[in-house]
């Protein structure tokens, strides 16, 4: 009490002594230091929402389903969804195979990335490719498994006629290498959150996901033109890359295609 009564007296007098000019040049610097202050403070707030919103992205999309044969040439059209096979509905699991490979399997469940972590973890001195088959699941775990694989200079691979569709091509592009195979199928399609949302919600939520996830793409080193013909696609359908697609796109650095596009069914 004692130093705030000081402190007044201290103003008081030094008010008095001093001309007009004087005193509102005092309250003009003092106004400049406080407006600086509310400033900072607000563009702190602004950071810590930015925060928040990307911590609060949905963590999962509709799951994508076995992939239909690919459509050919102008006439194709993405293709309907059919539903997984039981195992692929399951959550993901990690099997360490020959030659270092770890072959992942099953839906990008949310939280599955904390689990590829600790496998990477126990095995990764073992560890140089992750083989993937999945239809998806959550945006927010494929990203982060994406970034580890590329963290630690794995490489990726779609075997010859399996699949990796919706988010599971996010956890692809991650590789250092990416090799598909024969007759590999790696699709994409709109992604949407889980659970009701008002139509605001879910435009915002749509737009947060789409920037999460172009920039992640971009940091991989993939052609953007991925997302785009991610976001033409309705959510209950998939587009399906052509092997040149793969290649000219850089989603993939390797790609067998099972026959000339000229020879391929409609």
């Amino acid at each position: 009490m004692q130093s705030v009564q000081s402190l007044k007296e201290q103003a008081q007098h030094w008010l008095s002594g001093n001309p007009e000019d004087a005193v509102l040049r005092w309250l003009y610097r003092t106004l400049v230091v406080a407006t600086i202050a509310v400033v900072a403070l607000d563009y702190s707030d602004l950071d810590n929402v930015v925060a928040e919103k990307t911590a609060a992205l949905p963590s999962v999309e509709q799951p994508s389903a076995t992939p239909l044969p690919q459509r050919d040439g102008a006439r194709r059209r993405p293709a309907p969804l059919r539903e997984t096979s039981a195992k692929m509905r399951e959550p993901m699991t990690f099997d360490l195979a020959a030659d270092g490979r770890l072959i992942a399997t099953g839906t990008i469940t949310p939280g599955i990335s904390k689990a590829f972590a600790d496998e990477v973890a126990k095995r990764g001195s073992y560890i140089k490719t992750v083989v993937l088959q999945s239809p998806g699941g959550s945006v927010q775990d494929a990203l982060a498994m994406g970034r580890l694989i590329r963290e630690k200079k794995f490489a990726t691979e779609v075997e010859d006629g399996r699949y990796c569709a919706s988010s599971c091509p996010l956890v692809f592009a991650g590789g250092v290498e990416r090799k598909a195979g024969k007759g590999a199928a790696i699709g994409v399609h709109q992604v949407s959150a889980a659970g009701p949302l008002s139509r605001d919600d879910g435009m915002e939520n749509a737009q947060q996901i789409s920037a999460v996830c172009q920039k992640y793409l971009r940091d991989m080193g993939i052609d953007l033109g991925v997302w785009v013909h991610a976001m033409e696609t309705p959510r209950d359908e998939l587009y399906y890359f052509k092997a040149d697609e793969l290649l000219n796109l850089k989603l993939a650095t390797q790609a067998n295609d099972p026959a000339p596009a000229s020879k391929r069914k409609t």
